[in-house]
């Protein structure tokens, strides 16, 4: 919902130079609570991660409209990444606690289409509410749709059996806590593919002005709608045909969609090319979270689900950074950022291979 306007926003602050921080931030906390999250989520359950992670969206929202400094937003920023660094390392374990082996892959996309139906809706109402309203008034509605997503938790039954009560020596991490292993290959496939997104969220709003689209949050809907639209069909392909080769399809289309939205002129192109993003992208990831399901057991698939969103974590905050960097807000340059990205994305096909010790990973089922 707020994403769209938050350059804007830091612009308007006088921190235009600071705009490839609203993401990179916001991912870094992620990241590196995920190994916490992940111990935490196998521990003491699913269910309190998963608060945990609507609380911060809640009270983050809340303090937007308090702040006054370019320092302060950058601060809540990194605050805010907290929520992305519980709740879906623990919504994604419990969806593969419920779910049979052979509709896994299924399963995530499913998942995925429930986060793209919100991402795809709120980002218009969030520039509508903007513009016809004020920011303020986007920041509450934000904090209202993180509490209605808390309220839908009370019904929810924990799937772990063997809880642990929290206490302060689980936050003490071992040296085989912080990363799962096995999540290795799927961590950087997914980060490779989902780098090119951090530039996009980032560089985008301002290629939308520069093109005439007063509702930035147009391209987020045409994205996800197109992911929401792959992801339907996209995980079960994966259960019945094997993981490697719808990866690897998704991969290509991938790199060639950033780099067509990367040549857009024209607000039709951009959508259209937004949405060719998001189709592959919505292929991709959840296939590579059934992958990483694949290859992990009941006791670490929080550990294992952490690592996968560490490197997507990583990937959008660097994709973020990059971008911002090479664009320099200068419009001329928004060829060079995504055709870059584009190519970093091919890269992703070097670490897509066929996994003789995971027998489940990409043995089709008929």
């Amino acid at each position: 919902m707020i994403i769209p306007e938050l350059p804007s926003y830091l612009e308007s602050m006088g921190g235009k130079e600071f705009k490839g921080f609203i993401i990179a931030l916001f991912t870094l906390t992620a990241g590196l609570s995920r190994p916490f999250s992940g111990k935490l989520t196998d521990a003491i359950g699913r269910k309190p991660i998963i608060i945990v992670g609507a609380l911060v969206c809640i009270i983050c929202s809340l303090i937007y409209p308090l702040l006054a400094s370019i320092s302060g937003f950058l601060l809540l920023r990194l605050i805010h990444g907290f929520s992305t660094g519980f709740a879906p390392t623990a919504i994604t374990a419990y969806v593969a606690d419920i779910v049979p082996v052979h509709r896994r892959g299924e399963a995530m996309g499913i998942i995925g289409v429930s986060i793209n139906l919100g991402s795809s809706i709120t980002p218009p109402i969030g520039s509508h509410l903007a513009i016809n309203y004020s920011l303020d008034v986007m920041f509450y509605a934000s904090s209202f749709m993180a509490l209605i997503s808390l309220l839908l938790l009370i019904r929810i039954k924990e799937t772990v059996i063997e809880k642990k009560q929290f206490s302060p020596s689980l936050l003490l991490l071992k040296k085989d806590e912080w990363i799962n292993r096995d999540s290795i290959l799927p961590a950087l496939v997914c980060g490779l593919s989902y780098m090119g997104f951090g530039a996009l969220i980032t560089v985008t709003p301002d290629q939308c002005t520069h093109l005439g689209m007063e509702n930035k949050g147009m391209f987020f809907s045409s994205f996800t709608f197109c992911a929401i639209l792959s992801r339907l069909f996209a995980g079960r392909l994966s259960d019945i045909y094997g993981r490697t080769i719808v990866m690897r399809i998704a991969v290509v289309i991938l790199a060639f969609s950033y780099i067509l939205f990367g040549m857009a002129a024209d607000p039709i192109v951009l959508i259209a090319s937004s949405g060719f993003v998001g189709f592959s992208l919505g292929i991709a990831i959840p296939v590579v979270f059934a992958w990483t399901v694949d290859r992990s057991n009941d006791n670490n698939r929080g550990k294992a689900l952490a690592t996968l969103f560490i490197g997507l974590e990583f990937a959008i905050g660097a994709g973020a950074l990059i971008g911002a960097e090479i664009y320099d807000n200068d419009y001329q340059n928004f060829s060079t950022v995504f055709f870059v990205l584009g190519i970093v994305s091919l890269l992703a096909l070097f670490f897509i291979r066929k996994d003789s010790s995971h027998s489940d990973s990409f043995v089709p089922i008929k």
